[in-house]
Order: C-alpha cells, then sequence, then structure tokens
C-alpha cells in the first residue's frame, strides 16, 4: 500500500476560518473497515497520516492502522503527539537533560538554541509541597514558606527553562495538580495550528496523564526520557495495542461515589490483565456519567495498567467544557470538528473491540482499597471483618477486636501488661502511661487528654490528589459530611493528621462560595496547599508522640486517603496499611479514628450524650450535592483562576533564576547537576558487546514497582543519599525528599533500590541492600555497585512478573543505569518501565514462558553470561544466558530480548534515546 497523504486532505470551515484537516471520512471511502475502529485507534490513525513522511511515518505504519487487529500484534505505531505535559518532579530531571544536551552541543561548537522543544510544553509544579503543617489556619502559608525554602534551586531552574526555552511554559507552585489543571484548562480537545485542526494529543512524565481521556483527549503516561525524545521532535514508538471496550450499564445508586465505581472498575481490569493495552468506554451508562466521573476513571488508568482509557467526545464533553470556560469558538470547532471527521460518540457505534467488561454501576457498594494496592478492593461493611488477615499478612500477628481492648484498659490493664514510659519532645507533654505487649495498644496522655492508639488507628486522613479533587460531586459531598457531622457535634480523633490539598484553586473557590470550607475546617481539614501532598508521599512528618509511640509499641497503623497509589511505604515509611477512599469516606475515617470498623452497620462515634451517629446520618444524598453544585460552582471561577495562571505569587515573581542560552551549572548546587550521560560523547556510539562474567546486583520476587526502585520519599542521614548530603554539610532537616532531588544523579543513584520495603533475596535485610560477590559480603546496594564497576565487572537485574509497575519514574531506569546495571531478567514487564530501561541503554530480556528464577534454581549467586547480543540484535529475538554457579556447574536458558522496533534498536546501540537524539543533532 503506498500512502497519498493529499487523498485524505480537506477543509474545514471554522470561525477561526479555513483550517486543512486529514479527513476520516475520505480514508473511510476507501478503506471502510476504518468505520469499525475504536475511536482511539482512528486517533492514532489521523496522528500517523498528518505526519507521515516515508520514513519515521511510513506506509508499514499507515497500514497497520487501517487494518487494525483487534488481538494486538507486534507492529510498530508511531505517535507525535501534539504537546508534553510535565509536572516538576520529573521535570526537573527532563530539563536538567535538555540543559545538558544544549551545554554539550555549544561545548562541540554548535548553535545551542537549537535545542530547543518542537513541540508545547507545559510544566505545572505541583509535587514539592510537603504536609509539614495542618489542621491550622496558617498552615498553607507555612507550607509555601517550607517548600520555596527547600526547593529555591530547583524552582530556579524552571524560571531559567521558562524564558531560556521556546515552547516551555511553567506553571508555578500553588496553582494546581498538572492532571487537573490540564483537564480544566490546558486541554483543547481539538487543536488549531499552523493552519491544520487535529485532535488534541499528548504525552505526559506522570503515569496519570490519562486523566485527560476523561475529556476525550489521548494521552498517556511516559517516562522522563519519552518525553524528552518527543518534545525533541522524535515520534514514539509502541506495539499495536488491544482494546478492551469497557462497557459501563446503568447509573450510580443513591449513596454511591465516583470513587466506589473506579475502584471497582480497578480491580476489575487488573484481574482480567489490561497491561500495555487502550481501554475505550461505552455503553448506555456513559450517559450519565459527567466528564470528573470520567476523569476519576481514566485517572487510575496505571491502577489497572492500561495505557489509556478513553471516552469519545460527545454532549458531556462539551457541557464540560462550557462550565470550566473554554472558548465558544473553540467550542464549536471541537463540536464541528469531532461531527465532520467520525470522532463523536452518538452511542449507536458499532465497534469491533478486542474484548468487552461489563461494570453494571447499579451494583455498586461503598469501597476502600488497600492496603498496599489500589488493586486491592474491600467493600466498607468488609473492612473490619477482614483486618484481622490483613494484619496477619502484614505484620504476622493476630488482631484482638477493640472491643477486648477497651475492656483490658479499663481493667486498669492487669494480666499480660507492662509500663511503659516515654516522652515526646519536650513541647508535647505526652507521656505513655501503659503499654500491652501482646495486644499493641498504646494509651497516650497529651495536654491532659487521653486516648488509646493500636493496630488500625488512623494516624493520617487525607483529601489528596487529582483522582478525587477534580469532581466536585465529591469534593462537596465530603463538605456536607463534615457539615452533618458538626451538627451532631462530632469531631476527628486527636491522633488523625488531616489535610485537604486541592487540586486547583477553583475547589476552593466552591466549597469558599458554598460555606464548607468552614465546615471542613471545623473538623481540620484546612486547605495545606495546591499539590499531590500525601498522594505523592509528601504527607509531612507524625506528630512526634504519635512518631514514637510507633516506634516504640511497633504499631501497625494506617492511613486513609482520596488518592490513586498506596504502594507500601509511599504514604509515609512508618505507616504499613494505606487505604484509598473517596473524600466523603475520608472525613467519615477521621472521625472514626480507625479502619477496623464496619462503617456500615456499627456506629461512626457517639455524640456529647452518648448517643450512637451512624454514617448513614452524615451521608448527604445525590439531591443535596446537586443543590450545592448547582449553586457553588461557577465558570467565572475558572476564567479567574486561570488568567493568572502562569503568574505565579509572590515568592515565584520575586524569586532570581539564571539568564543566557546555556545553564550555569554550579559545582557546589547539591539540587541541580549536570548528568553525566552526555558529557564529552563521542560522535559514533561503540559496538554493542555481550554481556561476559556479570554478577546479579539484585534478585527480585514478581509486582516490584517503580516505588520499589526509584527513590522517592524521605531518607535518612545514614542512608547513602543522606551522607552524601552530610558530606556537603546539610542538615538533615533540609534534606527535602528524593523527589525533590531529581536533579542530581548523585543522590538518586545512592537511592535507587533504597526503598525500606525492597526485599533482595541475596541480602539477608531489606531496604536497599546486597551481597557483594565474590567476597559474600552484604552492603548497599549503592556500595557494592560502586566496586563493581570499579574492578568492571557488569551487573543485571533478576526479577518476576510485572518488573515496573506504577508510576512512570525515569530514574528508576536512569538509576538502574548509573549502577552499572546492562540487563534486567524478568518475567514481564510494565510498559512504561520497559520503555524507559530501553532509553537509558538498559537491555530488557524477558524468561521465555514457564521460566523464571526458581523454576530454573537460580540463586542470584552465578556469575552471568548473555550471548547473542553483538552477534545482531532484532525484536523479539532470543539470547542465550549461561549462570556458572559457584560449584562451577552451569545453568543454561534462553531469554526474549524485549526491544519491540528497530528503532529501539537504534536506541539500545547509541546508549540511549537522548544520546541518539544528540548525535542526529550533532550531524547537522
Amino acid at each position: 500500500m503506498k500512502i497519498d497523504q493529499n487523498t485524505f486532505k480537506a477543509t474545514l470551515e471554522t470561525g477561526n476560518g479555513d483550517l486543512q484537516i486529514i479527513h476520516l471520512g475520505k480514508v473511510a471511502e476507501k478503506y471502510p473497515q476504518i468505520k469499525k475502529l475504536p475511536f482511539s485507534i482512528k486517533i492514532l490513525l489521523e496522528n500517523a497520516l498528518r505526519n507521515y513522511d516515508g520514513f519515521m511515518v511510513n506506509d508499514e505504519h499507515i497500514q497497520n492502522l487501517i487494518n487494525w487487529n483487534p488481538k494486538g500484534n507486534d507492529l510498530s505505531v508511531p505517535y507525535k503527539p501534539a504537546r508534553v505535559l510535565m509536572q516538576d518532579f520529573t521535570g526537573v530531571p527532563a530539563v536538567v537533560d535538555i540543559a545538558a544536551i544544549r551545554s554539550e552541543a555549544i561545548k562541540k561548537g554548535k548553535d545551542g538554541s537549537k535545542i530547543n522543544p518542537k513541540v508545547p510544553v507545559d510544566l505545572v509544579i505541583d509535587h514539592s509541597v510537603q504536609v509539614d503543617f495542618f489542621g491550622t489556619d496558617y498552615a498553607y502559608k507555612k507550607n509555601v514558606e517550607f517548600e520555596y525554602k527547600r526547593n529555591g534551586e530547583r524552582y530556579e531552574l524552571l524560571k531559567w527553562a521558562q524564558s531560556a526555552f521556546d515552547n516551555f511554559t511553567v506553571v508555578p507552585p500553588g496553582m494546581g495538580i498538572c492532571h487537573q489543571v490540564n483537564l480544566e484548562y490546558l486541554a483543547k480537545g481539538v487543536i488549531n495550528r499552523e493552519g491544520w485542526a487535529f485532535p488534541d494529543t499528548l504525552v505526559g512524565t506522570d503515569s496519570h496523564t490519562p486523566m485527560v481521556n476523561g475529556i476525550g483527549v489521548v494521552g498517556w503516561g511516559v517516562g522522563g526520557i519519552e518525553a524528552e525524545a518527543a518534545l525533541l521532535g522524535q515520534p514514539i514508538y509502541f506495539s499495536s495495542p488491544k482494546v478492551i471496550g469497557l462497557e459501563l450499564l446503568g447509573r450510580l445508586p443513591e449513596g454511591i461515589t465516583a470513587t466506589d465505581m473506579v475502584l471497582e472498575i480497578t480491580q476489575k481490569l487488573r484481574v482480567y490483565g489490561v497491561v500495555g493495552d487502550f481501554v475505550e468506554v461505552f455503553g448506555a451508562g456513559l450517559d450519565h456519567l459527567s466528564v470528573p466521573d470520567r476523569a476519576t476513571i481514566s485517572n487510575m488508568s496505571p491502577e489497572f495498567g492500561c495505557t489509556v482509557t478513553y471516552f469519545p467526545i460527545d454532549d458531556q464533553t462539551i457541557s464540560y467544557m462550557e462550565k470550566t470556560n473554554r472558548d465558544e469558538r473553540q467550542l464549536k470547532l471541537v463540536e464541528n470538528y469531532c461531527r465532520t471527521n467520525l470522532l463523536w460518540r452518538t452511542g449507536k457505534e458499532e465497534i469491533e473491540y478486542s474484548d468487552v467488561i461489563k461494570v453494571d454501576l447499579n451494583k455498586l457498594e461503598p469501597t476502600v482499597s488497600g492496603p498496599k494496592r489500589p488493586q486491592d478492593k474491600i467493600l466498607v461493611k468488609d473492612l473490619k471483618s477482614k483486618f484481622g488477615s490483613l494484619l496477619s499478612e502484614v505484620h504476622g500477628r493476630d488482631y484482638v477486636p477493640l472491643e477486648e481492648r477497651e475492656a483490658w484498659y479499663s481493667e486498669g490493664g492487669s494480666g499480660t501488661a507492662r509500663n511503659k514510659k516515654f516522652r515526646g519532645d519536650e513541647h508535647d507533654n505526652v507521656e505513655v502511661i501503659v503499654e500491652d505487649n501482646k495486644l499493641k495498644s498504646v494509651r497516650l496522655k497529651k495536654d491532659n487528654q487521653e486516648y488509646i492508639l493500636s493496630d488500625g488507628s488512623i494516624v493520617v486522613a487525607a483529601i489528596t490528589s487529582c483522582t478525587n479533587t477534580s469532581n466536585p460531586s465529591v469534593m462537596i459531598g465530603a463538605g456536607l459530611v463534615a457539615r452533618k457531622a458538626i451538627e451532631k457535634g462530632l469531631d476527628a480523633k486527636p491522633w488523625v493528621k488531616t489535610s485537604l490539598a486541592p487540586g486547583s484553586k477553583v475547589v476552593t473557590d466552591y466549597l469558599r462560595r458554598s460555606g464548607l470550607l468552614k465546615d471542613l475546617e471545623a473538623l481540620r481539614f484546612h486547605v495545606v496547599g495546591y499539590g499531590c501532598t500525601t498522594c505523592i508521599g509528601n504527607s509531612g512528618p507524625l506528630p512526634s508522640h504519635i512518631d514514637k509511640a510507633i516506634d516504640q509499641s511497633e504499631l501497625v497503623v494506617a492511613s486513609v486517603l482520596s488518592g490513586n497509589r498506596n504502594f507500601e511505604a509511599r504514604i509515609h515509611p512508618k505507616i504499613q496499611m494505606n487505604f484509598l477512599a473517596s473524600p466523603m469516606l475520608v472525613v467519615a475515617y477521621a472521625i472514626a479514628g480507625r479502619v477496623d470498623i464496619d462503617l456500615m452497620n456499627e456506629p461512626l462515634t457517639t455524640d456529647s450524650n452518648g448517643q450512637d451517629v451512624f454514617l448513614r446520618d452524615i451521608w448527604p444524598t445525590q439531591a443535596e450535592i446537586q443543590e450545592v453544585i448547582t449553586s457553588a460552582t461557577s465558570k467565572e471561577d475558572y476564567a479567574k483562576e486561570y488568567s493568572v495562571i502562569f503568574d505565579g505569587e509572590e515568592q515565584w515573581q520575586n524569586l532570581p533564576a539564571p539568564k543566557g542560552l546555556d545553564y550555569a551549572w554550579r559545582e557546589d548546587s547539591s539540587y541541580i547537576k549536570q548528568i553525566p550521560f552526555f558529557k564529552d560523547i563521542s560522535e559514533h556510539p561503540e559496538p554493542l558487546m555481550d554481556i561476559k562474567d556479570a554478577r546479579v546486583l539484585l534478585k527480585l520476587g514478581e509486582s516490584v514497582t517503580t516505588d520499589h526502585i526509584s527513590p522517592a520519599g524521605s531518607f535518612s542521614s545514614t542512608s547513602p543519599a543522606g551522607q552524601y548530603l552530610v558530606d556537603l554539610g546539610i542538615e538533615p532537616s533540609m534534606f527535602n525528599s528524593y523527589g525533590s532531588r531529581r536533579g542530581n544523579h548523585e543522590v538518586m543513584m545512592r537511592g535507587t533500590f533504597a526503598n525500606v520495603r525492597i526485599n533482595n533475596q541475596i541480602a539477608s535485610k531489606s531496604g536497599g541492600y546486597t551481597t557483594y560477590f565474590p567476597e559474600n559480603k552484604e552492603m548497599t546496594v549503592y556500595d557494592a555497585s560502586m566496586k563493581y564497576q570499579e574492578s568492571g565487572t557488569p551487573l543485571i537485574v533478576i526479577a518476576g512478573a510485572e518488573y515496573g509497575s506504577g508510576s512512570s519514574r525515569d530514574w528508576a531506569a536512569k538509576g538502574t543505569s548509573l549502577l552499572g546495571v546492562r540487563a534486567v531478567i524478568a518475567s514481564s514487564y510494565e510498559r512504561i518501565h520497559r520503555s524507559n530501561l530501553v532509553g537509558l541503554g538498559v537491555i530488557p530480556l524477558e524468561f521465555l514462558d514457564g521460566n523464571d528464577a526458581t523454576t530454573l534454581g537460580l540463586s542470584g549467586q552465578e556469575v552471568i553470561n548473555i550471548t547473542g547480543i553483538e552477534a545482531g540484535l532484532s525484536p523479539g529475538k532470543k539470547l542465550n544466558v549461561t549462570a556458572k554457579k559457584e560449584d562451577g556447574s552451569e545453568i543454561q536458558f534462553q531469554v526474549i530480548v524485549r526491544l519491540d522496533s528497530e528503532i529501539e534498536i537504534e536506541y539500545l546501540k547509541h546508549g540511549g534515546i537522548l544520546q541518539y537524539v544528540l548525535r542526529q543533532f550533532l550531524k547537522e
């Protein structure tokens, strides 16, 4: 098939003048089969036809999309997104990389100004604010002060980039979360650019980028490396996906939230298995779902593992765009273009999906998910009955119900009790009066107030994350729960750290207008910042007496949050149980103070008169919620807040920033370092070689997430990263988080594989340790890596299934590469991390079906040789592996090279995708 792009061009008459389009109707005249294509595949087809050049996007690519196979295949799909979205955790290292490429180009005598984004990039600073202060009217102000104190150097880099790069905008701190800003403002639906109209598409350096699928925009999360390549004009290549149809039936019943719906969908799709697939939503139930409800589902695409969860554009889309103050001409362009171009949902389409999964919304029940994975759905009514088994799984001990604990305390703590006194900081005025060694409960006295802290006590309750704060129904619902609770004289329990972190200032506007912000504040849910906060791991420190009680008594405490991630050690290193829930349930659980309770049938608490108060007594009706939405939300709020979205507050405006084309790298910086990947790069790459006499750095089990691999959250002064900063004279109180130091590879490589919950099977303890062979000496992963690299020993990682699931963290691959890992051998990979490994020059290898480290008898102590690389690589090629054991015996097996396209092989040859791009530029 020879493609003539001009055959499919047409003119679209709009209020903005005539625009050129790729007319899918014309394509359908010649290839009628495309009428049955899923909407998302048609958008990919339009993208490929518009960007067709016969080389990067060629005839085979077009043919593959026109004849899309519902079963999926390994044929390559090119994708050139219209824009790129970044947040600061992933955006800072991306800016460091691009600045380093520009510096190297200038050093080699090239025009550095040509190293510039080719497509618009929006970077939203939303991942850095931490909940140091809470429960007071000054919490927001103090947290912002601390944010700038900790992150000033990073922000100076971003402010420099804002002026040094074309097509690059920065949304300053305190304005909102990137995905909510994208949904409410940045997303266009259809783009008008350079005389063309075409679908709005993007990639984002955050795995929850698919949230924008809820407004009909195709976009997904990629690693920072892929995003950098995209903004430098390179297509993103991926294997032709399956498209699973998600058919929604019925409508949400009274008392059921969008969060309950998405947790059901998350479990169902994760069990089915949609990793690497597209999901597209259809069915009668779609007619009743608002865009915020749809976006709640799309947001959690990475939690069930798919690439996108796409909602086609329809009347609900236009209604939402109008309510969020999109321009009238833009609304007409979106509707006109989509109706003209086979991209408007009518509900009568006859689409051929790879498979169909049905979800009956009528049958949903109140739900939470946890304690350590988003897909582990638990009905609220079952949480108490399941708590005992969860406790046993987490800590291996028996659970004693609250009633028995209270009876024990009322009897004076006799029997197995032991007195154990310790104090918090001097200002805490706290003392542990008595603790029981078996029941794992402790009675605290603080400021003349006594309470029991025990297994299952909630110490963090956070309304957080774009997942739910973008949805007025659950945010207003949370405010109404608070109002009804206050009317009954209830309060959040004193041991619960409460916080409210809206995803945009519009949320605060409508909560304030309705009076519900005061009600939330009365329960100590004060605004603590506009950012991801608890969901990204920035929950901040626990009160010192709570922290010490957990340590001293080995309590298994809990958090509840309205987020999308609850992986081990993510929320807080000392909180071992974390449950996802709607904002409304977060408020309710803060009042209950514990998770070992059946909120559907047991009293939530008692009022001041000792009368039982149930959840149903404070739960608002859908009619009540809708009434407040109607009266309190206003498109003028969107106009006001987004008219100044790029201005920032006073701290940003007063922030000094470097000037000039070439970034002024500072040797004394502990935040921003010139990454070594590009320094003194040769014009031609060295040939690929077989891997000889390699050692295993880590041998890991299944479901190792990027949270396990990539540094995130806080770290101690005794860790390799902490020791590095201490040696620089930095106080531990100013360490900040790993995420905030992603611009410094020295910190990040020391924190790679250092998660406190990672379990390396060739180490005796968890938390970033390994055994250095052949000395059989246990040490940190970082220290072992340095010793191996000194001796020129290549390294590999062995893992199980779903390796690299979770967030799209490029540092999970960057750190792996800098630690000297040449290859990873795993049973299977999550899509983003596999791509990131390739982008950093690390070879992803896959065990053949039926094989894994256990069946092959690999201990991790072997010397590994991998042959077949230097003979030439091809997608899916099998390589031979020989593992030589200490006794001289050998284990021989084959692995599949998970390089899925020829371009990925090119990237690998160059040591990574950015090295490839730089060398192409140096040729000019």
